[in-house]
């Protein structure tokens, strides 16, 4: 298909809006933890398993679903999912106890995966000299979706509850269902005939044969945990004495974080120049850095919202460099290869998620920004070996020349 009449900037800001809109499903429940474990009784300590549910079910839709996008009608596929997300959260909306809660929440998770199926779809419509752009832009949708998941639900919360945003989302949701069902290209290239269950194996054979795709996924599980590791704990000290926010004032963090990821959205461009190495040490160093005032996040608020923009630039610019290089690696393959690579980032999320929390039970918010900085500094030492194995291959390439 051609990208010029596929892919129009009109298309491209749909499939930005779409996956913002289904990956801020998951992460709906952060600001309104506390509000979630006072209506079902759960220990303050555990009531982070809401979110490391949704973040499961999210990996086993990356393994299970998205490698079904190099199978079947993309068009389909997207709808489909779509349609049964609004589902899924009409059962949060309407949970009667704690199981049905955490339920709708696995399905959340696992039907959100619809925005990594968009995602490979976008790069491949895509020219390759525009691909880091589209990427770019595409992705940035998911962040801004992330961040700003915090903010109205925060504020939905205070206005009529923690089930409004729920109610609210499942129309949404079926609206956008109804608006790709009419843009996504009705026509598609035939994709080549493949078993279900060899596909998926083949998403572990990419890990075997393409070193970026494993180098990436690592940095991916190691950036998304320690992301996790600041957003899912932080409503409970600043909802504490002696800040005592409302839900609407913690959401209005996550308009900070959004900032950021804008920012970030030129990664892409640089990637394509092919300065995505230099990019990601750089991330890798801003995320690092930003643990120092979200650490004084008790004392200064002004603080904390410096470190929430560097933090969220980093990782965004960190992430939208990955999916760049990833996806000029193999075009056929472009939904296995979002596959593997997300799986790697739900792992992480799920991690530091149920890490954090319990962190913060035992230490308090100290000890979680201790976390997250020995986990960003971790990716940045890995991070340097994969860059100076790069530079030695490049060099022993020019020595065989």
């Amino acid at each position: 298909m051609k990208p010029s009449v596929h892919l129009s900037s009109a298309v491209v800001l749909l499939f930005s809006i779409a996956c913002g809109l289904a990956v801020a499903n998951v992460y709906y429940a952060q600001p309104l933890l506390d509000a979630m474990a006072q209506a079902f009784a759960i220990a303050p300590a555990t009531i982070g398993l809401v979110v490391t549910l949704s973040q499961v079910g999210y990996g086993i839709g990356l393994l299970l679903l998205v490698p079904l996008g190099d199978l079947l009608n993309r068009r389909r596929l997207i709808v489909g999912q779509t349609l049964l997300s609004s589902v899924a959260l009409l059962m949060i909306a309407l949970a009667p106890t704690a199981g049905w809660l955490l339920l709708g929440m696995t399905l959340t998770g696992l039907l959100a995966v619809v925005t990594q199926v968009l995602v490979a779809y976008a790069a491949t419509l895509a020219m390759p000299q525009q691909r880091g752009r589209v990427v770019g832009i595409v992705t940035s949708g998911i962040v801004v979706g992330i961040l700003l998941a915090r903010t109205v639900s925060g504020g939905m919360a205070d206005l009529a509850g923690w089930r409004s945003i729920y109610w609210l989302s499942a129309a949404l949701t079926l609206l956008m269902a109804l608006l790709l069902l009419y843009v996504l290209p009705k026509q598609e290239a035939a994709q080549p005939p493949q078993r279900y269950w060899r596909l998926i194996g083949s998403v572990f054979v990419l890990f075997k044969e393409e070193p970026v795709l494993r180098q990436r996924a690592v940095l991916a599980l190691l950036s998304f945990a320690s992301a996790m590791v600041l957003w899912t704990p932080m409503v409970l000290p600043l909802s504490a004495p002696p800040l005592s926010l409302s839900h609407s004032e913690i959401g209005l963090f996550g308009l900070a974080g959004a900032a950021g990821a804008l920012a970030a959205a030129r990664a892409g461009h640089l990637a394509d120049r092919g300065l995505g190495h230099w990019v990601s040490g750089l991330s890798l160093l801003l995320m690092l850095a930003s643990w120092l005032p979200i650490g004084l996040a008790q004392s200064s608020l002004w603080a904390l919202l410096l470190g929430v923009i560097t933090f969220d630039l980093g990782l965004q610019a960190m992430h939208v460099t990955s999916q760049s290089l990833i996806y000029g690696v193999r075009p056929e393959a472009q939904s296995r290869l979002t596959a593997g690579y997300m799986l790697f980032y739900s792992i992480g999320s799920a991690l530091g998620s149920l890490a954090s929390t319990a962190v913060y039970a035992w230490a308090g918010w100290l000890g979680v920004c201790l976390l997250g900085a020995g986990i960003n500094a971790l990716a940045l030492v890995y991070w340097l070996s994969t860059f100076r194995s790069a530079a030695g291959q490049r060099g022993s390439a020019l020595l065989d020349q």
